[in-house]
C-alpha cells in the first residue's frame, strides 16, 4: 500500500480519525418546562427511505444531552438546517458546548422562533418551535416502540442492558429513530424541487467537515452547485419481457407496454412490475397497455 497511510481508529472515528462530510443542524426540543432550546448536531441521517410505512431519520446523540433527555421525555423534535455565515457557524459551535443548561444555551439564542405546522395542526400539544431563519425543517417523532424503547427513561447513569439501535444504546451514547411528520422548506427551495432544481435555485446548505480537534470545529461554507446529467441508459427489451413474463400468472403486458420501461434500471424493474400489476388488478386490468402505462405513470407522479 503504497498511496496511504493506515490511521488508529478511536472513538467518535468520523471526527478523530477521518473527513466525513456530514450536514449541520440544529435539533429544537422541549424542556421540562415546555421551552424550546436546541443542540447542535451532525449524526443525524436518513434512516427509512421507502417500502414502509412512514419515513425516518436516525439521530445519535450523548445520553447524558439535553437533547437525549428531552426526547426520552417528550418525543418531539426539530431538525433545523440553517444558511452559512461566520455568525451562524459561531452559534452552532456555541449551541454544542456540552454541559450547558437549556436556560445557558437559550439565554442569548441568536436567531428567531415561530410555529411549525404541527403545533398549527394541533393546539393541544405541545411541540418544539422552528427556527424562522432555517432553509429548511424536519418536524419529527421519536418512534420508541421499535427495538423495545418505549420504557427508557432518564437516568444520571446507564448501566444497560442497552438496545441496538433505538432508545439507549450504549453506556453513554442513544439512538433515536424519528418519523419525519412534515418536511418544510422556504418557498424559493420548494418551488425549485416543484418546478426543477437548477444552480440558482439550489438550497445553500453548508457541509460539516466532521473532523475536530481539542480546538477546532470546520465547517464547509456553501458555494455553488455543480451537477452532471444521468445517463439516458436503457435496458436489453429481451431482459424487460422476462421479468414482465414472469411477473403474474394473470397480468399480462404489451410489446408498446414493455417499450416504455426499457429505461428503468435493472435493479428496480422488478419492483415497478410489481406496482403494475398491483395497479391492474384493482382496476381488473389484465393486460397493461401504452394506455394503461400512461394512466400508472400519471399516478406515480402525482404521488411524488
Amino acid at each position: 500500500m503504497k498511496s496511504f497511510k493506515k490511521v488508529p481508529i478511536l472513538d467518535n472515528f468520523y471526527q478523530s480519525s477521518s473527513f466525513f462530510p456530514m450536514p449541520l443542524t440544529l435539533i429544537g426540543t422541549l424542556d421540562e418546562k415546555g421551552n424550546t432550546s436546541f443542540g447542535a448536531y451532525s449524526l443525524v441521517f436518513p434512516y427509512y427511505i421507502a417500502g414502509k410505512d412512514f419515513y425516518a431519520m436516525v439521530l445519535e446523540v450523548r445520553n447524558s444531552s439535553n437533547t437525549c433527555k428531552h426526547l426520552l421525555r417528550n418525543g418531539k423534535c426539530t431538525i433545523n438546517f440553517l444558511p452559512y455565515s461566520r455568525k451562524i457557524f459561531k452559534e452552532h459551535v456555541r449551541l454544542g458546548f456540552p454541559g450547558d443548561t437549556p436556560e445557558e444555551k437559550m439565554k442569548d439564542f441568536k436567531f428567531h422562533l415561530e410555529d411549525g405546522l404541527s403545533c398549527e395542526k394541533n393546539k393541544d400539544e405541545a411541540y418544539p418551535k422552528i427556527i424562522t431563519e432555517a432553509l429548511q425543517v424536519f418536524e419529527c417523532s421519536w418512534v420508541k416502540e421499535l427495538d423495545n424503547a418505549e420504557n427508557d427513561q432518564v437516568q444520571d447513569e446507564y448501566n444497560g442492558p442497552y438496545h441496538n439501535f433505538n432508545g439507549i444504546t450504549s453506556k453513554y451514547g442513544a439512538h433515536f429513530i424519528l418519523k419525519i411528520d412534515n418536511i418544510l422548506l422556504k418557498e424559493k427551495y420548494a418551488l425549485s424541487i416543484e418546478k426543477g432544481v437548477t444552480k440558482k435555485n439550489f438550497c445553500p446548505v453548508p457541509t460539516n467537515f466532521g473532523y475536530r480537534d481539542s480546538k477546532n470545529f470546520w465547517c464547509s461554507d456553501y458555494k455553488k452547485a455543480d451537477y452532471e446529467e444521468i445517463m439516458d441508459k436503457e435496458v436489453d427489451i429481451t431482459s424487460v419481457k422476462y421479468a414482465a413474463e414472469r411477473a403474474d400468472d394473470v397480468v399480462k403486458f404489451s410489446e408498446e407496454a414493455l417499450k416504455m420501461m426499457v429505461k428503468i434500471p435493472r435493479p428496480f424493474l422488478k419492483l415497478v412490475l410489481a406496482g403494475c400489476v398491483k395497479w391492474a388488478k384493482e382496476n381488473n386490468c389484465t393486460l397493461i397497455t401504452e394506455k394503461e402505462m400512461a394512466i400508472i405513470n400519471e399516478n406515480r407522479k402525482k404521488k411524488k
